[in-house]
Formats: C-alpha cells, structure tokens, sequence
C-alpha cells in the first residue's frame, strides 16, 4: 500500500481489478501499478495502488457485493485531438459504451470522461455566447471533436 498519498481514489472490482489497473495505467504516461497485496499466491491480488497521471488510486478486489456507477468517474484532461481518439478507442473497446458530452463507460465497467483541455478554454471564453454555442456542440457530441467545438465558437448565428 503506497503511504505517500494522504488521499486517493479506491475502486471496488468484483476480481478483475488487476487486469483493468494493468489496463489503465498502460494508457496513461507516467503512470504505475505500485503495489498489489496478495493474501494466497494462487489468488488475484485484494489490493492494487496505482497511480494513473500522478494521482493515486487503488482497487480492491472485493467480489459482486457492489457495482460501478456513472455517479463516479475518472476524468482525464486532453492535449489534442489524437490524445482524445486514442483514449477514446482504448476505453470504449471490448465491451465499452459511448455516452454523451465526452463520457463512455469501459468495459470493467468504470465510467471517464475524456475531455480536451480545449473544451474548458472554449467553455470558459469571456464571450459567453460564443461559449453557449460551444457548449450546446458539445451536448450533440459523444466523443468530443475539437475542430467542431472551434467551429461553434467562431461561428455565429443570428
């Protein structure tokens, strides 16, 4: 158990936690499965910390006692398009879902959302009309398209 950290984020996993933090840290630069706690050699690990992008997080194998919900998500600010793609394709194949306004759901199961950092500079442009257009753009997207939320920016219609 990693002790650096005063605070992360635990995710419960019926027992496959293992395979999806081995997952999620091979998409995420600078990212570490630290530790994983095994009470019985033959068993998957109980306890797995990780970190994803310097934040600290840890997966408890606890059984079918509970499920994920999309009440918690991990989300991950983007640099540019390609970044957004890649992330995108990763996360929503072998058995993931798309949702709506830059959400999708993996296939363990745990929801993200997948944001470009230019979404929130638009979003949070001093021309707030300008930034409505942009934002009613985003509520027809599932993965966010950056060149189409520019687009809405700069075009206005009267």
């Amino acid at each position: 158990m990693s002790l650096n950290s005063k605070i992360r984020t635990c995710l419960w996993f019926p027992g496959n936690g293992e395979e999806a933090a081995e997952f999620y840290v091979s998409l995420i630069p600078g990212s570490a499965i630290t530790s994983a706690y095994k009470s019985d050699p033959d068993q998957p690990p109980i306890v797995i910390d990780f970190t994803l992008g310097n934040n600290d997080f840890m997966i408890i194998n606890g059984g079918n006692e509970f499920e994920h919900s999309p009440a918690v998500s991990i989300s991950v600010s983007t640099d540019d398009q390609k970044e957004t793609d890649m992330l995108w394709s990763a996360l929503t194949a072998n058995g993931g879902k798309e949702s709506r306004c830059g959400w999708l759901t993996d296939r363990y199961g745990i929801s993200w959302q997948i944001v470009p950092r230019r979404l929130i500079e638009l979003l949070n442009d001093r021309d707030r009309e300008a930034a409505g257009r942009v934002f009613n753009k985003m509520l027809e997207m599932n993965r966010i398209d950056i060149a189409a939320i520019e687009e809405a920016f700069r075009t206005h219609k009267p």
